[in-house]
């Protein structure tokens, strides 16, 4: 079930959030920030997050951003978690077309990722089967902790 995120939630969710976080593989976050810092970038800033649960286990989430301000601001941005254990079983793909609904819903026209790490091979290999295109690439936009600095992808889609 997808849920908007509680305070509550997103504590749940943590250890995971730390986790991947710390790994510098996906996330341009600082690895040593704090849940506090957390919370406020994934739940507050945004315009919503959302958090997909199973009894009382938060096993992924997202936040649902404006990407840019003004005559920019119909294109929206997120960011998309899901635990470990729980990968492989579709709930990114739920939580992307959760999102993609949220979006219109709140009068977006269109969905950017700005930053896809060209080492998330499956999630650019998701994020093309629900119809994103890789629009542009920035050169050795981030440093993996194993490959050195590597290509980033930003990724676009049309809701309408």
């Amino acid at each position: 079930m997808i849920t908007e995120m509680t305070k509550q939630d997103f504590a749940l969710f943590w250890p995971t959030f730390e986790s991947i976080i710390k790994a510098q593989q996906t996330y341009a976050f600082d690895p040593d920030m704090s849940m506090k810092q957390a919370y406020q970038v994934w739940c507050q800033t945004p315009l919503k997050a959302f958090a997909f649960k199973v009894d009382d286990e938060v096993l992924g989430t997202y936040y649902l951003k404006a990407n840019a301000m003004g005559p920019s601001s119909h294109i929206c941005n997120c960011g998309y978690m899901v635990s470990a254990a729980a990968r492989g079983q579709g709930i990114a793909q739920t939580l992307c077309e959760h999102s993609q609904q949220v979006a219109k819903n709140l009068g977006f026209k269109a969905m950017q990722f700005n930053s896809v790490v060209s080492s998330n091979e499956g999630a650019i290999r998701l994020w093309k089967k629900l119809g994103y295109e890789i629009i542009g690439t920035i050169p050795k936009a981030y440093k993996h902790p194993q490959l050195g600095y590597i290509d980033s992808h930003i990724m676009h889609k049309l809701l309408d």
